[in-house]
């Protein structure tokens, strides 16, 4: 990558997109270009052909897609199925199309099997049964990914994927019907501690074990891998390491300072009991984590205080 390169970030206000946007400028990037859902949707495909055409950016960043969490998946499969398959869809082909000279592509890890061996290596991928609760989000990931793979493969294209873990951050979506498990968290904490409510209802049973990674970190390793990587292989971005979700509640608790009682509703479901990254394949590209659990969970907490206003909530 050139500094003068016009690079497109795809879903640049979202969590992912804003991170790898701030990271770009620190490192001397200013030729970004970003477009509103109400500027550009992304699942209509002559509006994402119109804008390649007008705009040819020489480097495409694709964080935008439809997420959220265990209820969100649950509620609306057929909607995260067609709506990331459609903006990945247009996306790639055009960026093909107009010649980009590099595109990234975001995944997500929960694109491996339920039951996937610990911690998850990259060659995991369509090895077994995927979790149910988030399988319409994770085929259409896959479908991305595996498209970037094959237009390589074909055309010599240089697309390439990252598979990032649960990330949270600034400009996280904190909508308690869409939203991860570390922004609920942090919201329904903070909204007990403010009403002096006796109790915090979370869901499960606490014990599926999860990794997480501060956002900014992940913007990091984003920036890296389109500076130093141009394999076929997808590429883990996470930490390895991991909490149960017992201990994440904690963690949160103690940072927002709530000290009322947990209950935890096992009627509802877990996910996945156990998504831990193997990050052996970034580590040896020479690219680790800065940011650890305790230190990232409060930098998102003053952010969600500064900006609970403008927050998606």
């Amino acid at each position: 990558m050139n500094k003068s390169d016009k690079i497109y970030v795809a879903g640049h206000r979202g969590l992912v997109g804003s991170a790898i946007v701030r990271n770009l400028k620190e490192k001397g990037y200013e030729n970004i270009i970003g477009k509103t859902h109400d500027e550009l949707d992304l699942t209509n495909q002559n509006d994402v052909r119109n804008f390649f055409e007008n705009e040819r950016p020489d480097i495409v960043v694709l964080a935008a897609a439809k997420v959220g969490g265990i209820n969100a998946n649950n509620t609306a499969p057929a909607d995260f199925a067609y709506e990331n398959m459609q903006i990945q869809c247009n996306v790639i082909k055009c960026a093909h199309d107009y010649k980009v000279k590099k595109l990234l592509f975001l995944g997500s890890t929960c694109i491996y099997p339920r039951l996937a061996p610990q911690p998850i290596p990259e060659d995991a991928l369509l090895t077994g049964p995927l979790e149910e609760t988030n399988e319409a989000y994770a085929i259409a990931k896959i479908s991305g990914m595996q498209m970037c793979k094959y237009f390589k493969r074909q055309y010599g294209d240089n697309f390439i994927s990252c598979m990032p873990t649960n990330l949270y951050g600034p400009y996280d979506n904190y909508d308690l019907s869409g939203s991860h498990v570390m922004p609920a968290m942090i919201r329904k904490f903070h909204d007990a501690k403010i009403n002096n409510s006796p109790s915090v209802e979370l869901w499960g049973t606490g014990t599926p074990l999860r990794e997480f990674l501060y956002v900014d970190d992940m913007a990091d390793a984003c920036v890296f891998l389109l500076e130093n990587y141009e394999g076929e292989q997808h590429v883990n971005i996470g930490t390895g390491k991991e909490v149960t979700i017992k201990e994440l509640a904690e963690a949160v608790r103690r940072t927002v300072g709530y000290e009322g009682e947990i209950i935890w509703n096992k009627d509802m479901p877990d996910g996945m009991p156990r998504k831990l990254t193997d990050v052996s394949k970034l580590h040896k590209l020479g690219w680790t984590h800065k940011v650890e659990l305790d230190e990232g969970i409060r930098l998102a907490y003053d952010w969600f205080k500064e900006n609970v206003e403008n927050a998606r909530l």
